[in-house]
């Protein structure tokens, strides 16, 4: 399931961490790549952690308050977030995320997400690309938003041909491992407030959420 997160950022917290980012060193991103991604990794990535730390701190909130991106995800840690910058000739080739990061931690990645923290017309190219069972998709979206996405998908993001594309990228450990079930109570959700808006606490909704629940307690890791 791919969603896209429309204002997961506001205006101001877009503005806070481009701010932020302007003073911060940034190092080549193959650094932080499994063996064979490196090979197709090109672009760069904030290092200084301390300094970093209240930018983290701005999209981690901001995941946490959207309602859209707790139900896509169910997060038990969202982790290993970094910032990264796409200058001219820029790339980051067809790939899969590794499955375990966080080094010694061993986070299992279940769900990518990307913050988009440029306008669009801010550069060209540098679209993200997701490959679905017989197709693909790109996305370029603007400033503050976000696009959510299986970490088992093939994926990249085209070459940059001018200006700068910078993002932050995130991943989650999810409380539900199973795709497939992640999508089935999101769908619940969705239902779920759908019908609350329109009637209110009826009986049909107690069902649901009824079910909703129990199906999150057998699932649920």
């Amino acid at each position: 399931m791919i969603v896209c997160i429309t204002d997961l950022l506001t205006t101001d917290e877009v503005a806070r961490i481009q701010d932020g980012l302007a003073q911060a060193e940034f190092v080549p991103g193959e650094t932080t790549a499994g063996w064979h991604a490196k090979l197709v990794k090109q672009n760069e990535q904030a290092t200084q952690q301390m300094a970093l730390k209240p930018l983290e701190i701005i999209v981690q909130t901001a995941l946490a308050r959207n309602a859209l991106f707790q139900a896509i995800a169910w997060p038990r840690m969202v982790h290993s977030l970094l910032f990264s910058r796409y200058g001219e000739g820029m790339s980051y080739g067809r790939h899969t995320d590794n499955a375990l990061m966080g080094g010694a931690n061993f986070y299992r990645s279940d769900v990518s997400f990307t913050v988009f923290l440029s306008q669009p017309d801010a550069y060209d190219g540098g679209e993200l690309v997701i490959e679905e069972a017989d197709s693909e998709r790109s996305y370029k979206l603007a400033a503050g938003n976000a696009i959510a996405y299986p970490s088992t998908t093939l994926h990249r993001v085209e070459p940059v041909k001018s200006g700068d594309r910078t993002v932050a990228v995130g991943w989650v450990q999810s409380l539900v491992r199973n795709a497939a079930h992640r999508e089935i109570l999101f769908d619940l959700e969705t239902v779920k407030r759908t019908l609350f808006a329109q009637s209110g606490k009826t009986p049909e909704f107690d069902l649901l959420a009824k079910t909703t629940a129990n199906l999150l307690r057998q699932w649920a890791e």
